[in-house]
């Protein structure tokens, strides 16, 4: 069995270009199961096999539970994202992070600008050992660099279209 090992620092190298380099790329398609509707009954499958999820609705919107939903798989990208970049800097820095935890809490709740829908989610970094302004330093260095907590904070570039 091959030795999981963190990404190098050399991912923290600053890019200069003209456009956006991608360096991976996901696909994850839905479908709406039994309901017919994602969030109730849906089906997550990612194009290389790794990820295959069964949605549900959550007891607190009025379903069964049972299964995840899209809220619990934003937070956890969102945490494993920040959680690596976190690792990173601490590596470059030397600053060991044994222990380091990230819990993002992500709700789904009404938009008062629009009464419609949003989301917003709360990241907390637990850095056992490490003196505070140290911590504070890492986190927002983490926080510039994390592409998760720049899309929060900025948006992201999206293109919504209609299969052909």
């Amino acid at each position: 069995m091959t030795k999981l090992r963190a990404p190098p620092i050399s991912l923290l190298e600053r890019y200069h270009g003209d456009g956006f380099q991608p360096l991976y790329t996901a696909t994850v398609r839905v479908t709406g199961g039994e309901a017919e509707h994602a969030r109730a009954s849906g089906v997550a499958r990612s194009d290389d096999g790794n990820l295959h999820v069964d949605l549900r609705l959550p007891a607190a919107l009025g379903g069964d539970g049972g299964g995840t939903n899209p809220e619990q798989l934003f937070a956890a990208g969102y945490a494993a994202c920040f959680h690596g970049a976190l690792s990173l800097l601490a590596t470059r820095a030397d600053i060991p992070i044994p222990g380091a935890s990230v819990a993002v809490t992500v709700a789904f709740g009404r938009d008062p600008d629009d009464g419609l829908f949003m989301v917003t989610a709360d990241v907390t970094i637990d850095l056992p050992g490490v003196e505070r302004d140290i911590a504070e330093e890492l986190v927002r260095n983490t926080e510039r660099v994390c592409p998760y907590a720049k899309m929060a904070r900025q948006g992201i570039a999206s293109v919504v279209a209609l299969a052909d």
